[in-house]
């Protein structure tokens, strides 16, 4: 694999970015602020970093035009920050390369159609029914089962299943462990037992995804399970069955969304956050880490519930408290009301 080499100036023409200081030096690679050499690149977008651009050894860093009169080094002046070295640093990502053909290890379907460019790595099994269409890798021990499709250019690392009905678009990264079409949690209670409904839908899942590793995403009961283009789950995510998801919305690690509920775009939900089943969520809607959604949101925003972190014996003592909240309301509600008629 080949190292990216890039001077300043070049890498500002690219990005459409203004340089400050020696536009000559030639960057091979991207580090913290505390960290780099005067070979890499890092960046200032958190002014709780600020105080570490003045002992940086970095050869440029990406900042803020109000950071420039601060930094001993060459400054890359951006807007945000962040996006732009999260743009640059793509230039720096090595991954191994993915040789186009089936490995000889691999298991075939005679049923299946796999394009000529794509990668199917060891160990991998295509079910009868299933397509992998142009340049899209396959690491290894994926499976793809029946009547599923991963589009052109997707990249599934290693360890993927596909159960069932399952449509990638283009461009689709799935990390290792994820399981995408298993069984929705569906059932009906017969008098002393349980009956298992049939999950008869699918799921279909926008270009530009990204599924974290470990993810699952249940397939519909009756309709499929949606996430439209470029949503982003993070690892240990719970999707149930005909969850509807916008474009552009982000979950963070071990959120979980429970069946039926809609979430609208751009929206962002916080590590360990719950959505109860057949809620709906608007656009633009942010809810913090941990909280529970227990009713539909209507209205853009930023949202919480939750109890935030206490002393122990504090807690203990607002616990005992909380068991009377009920009573203590009617009698404040009294007093008011007395209060009142005086």
């Amino acid at each position: 694999m080949s190292v990216f080499q890039s001077t300043v100036s070049e890498l500002a023409e690219r990005f459409g970015l203004v340089c400050h200081g020696d536009g000559s030096r030639v960057i091979d690679g991207v580090g913290t602020l505390a960290g780099a050499s005067p070979s890499q690149l890092s960046f200032l977008s958190n002014s709780k970093y600020a105080s570490q651009l003045t002992g940086t050894r970095a050869g440029v860093v990406v900042m803020r035009e109000e950071n420039v009169a601060d930094s001993p080094v060459a400054a890359l002046v951006a807007r945000d920050p962040y996006v732009a070295y999260a743009k640059i640093a793509a230039l720096f990502e090595r991954l191994p390369a993915s040789p186009q053909g089936i490995h000889p290890t691999a298991v075939v379907s005679p049923g299946a159609r796999v394009a000529p460019t794509a990668s199917i790595g060891p160990g991998c099994v295509i079910e009868d029914g299933a397509v992998v269409e142009d340049g899209a890798i396959l690491g290894p021990h994926c499976i793809i089962g029946p009547e599923c499709t991963v589009g052109a250019q997707c990249r599934l690392v290693a360890r993927v299943t596909l159960v069932i009905r399952v449509t990638l678009g283009k461009r689709v990264l799935v990390h290792p462990g994820a399981v995408i079409g298993s069984d929705g949690f569906g059932l009906a209670f017969d008098r002393d037992h349980w009956i298992k409904l049939p999950q008869l839908g699918g799921v279909r899942i926008g270009d530009d995804c990204e599924i974290g590793a470990n993810t699952t995403i249940d397939r519909g009961a009756l309709d499929d399970t949606v996430l439209e283009e470029d949503v982003r789950l993070d690892n240990q995510i719970q999707i149930a069955h005909n969850v509807y998801i916008g474009a552009h919305t982000a979950l963070a690690g071990c959120a979980a969304v429970a069946g039926s509920a809609k979430i609208g775009r751009y929206c962002m939900i916080g590590g360990n956050a719950g959505v109860l089943g057949h809620l709906e969520v608007a656009d633009r809607v942010t809810i913090t880490a941990k909280s529970l959604v227990t009713h539909s949101i209507r209205e853009p925003g930023e949202y919480s519930s939750g109890v935030p972190l206490q002393e122990n014996r504090q807690w203990r003592r607002n616990a005992a408290r909380f068991k009377h909240l009920d009573e203590y309301a009617r009698r404040l509600s009294a007093l008011e009301k007395d209060r009142n008629n005086e």
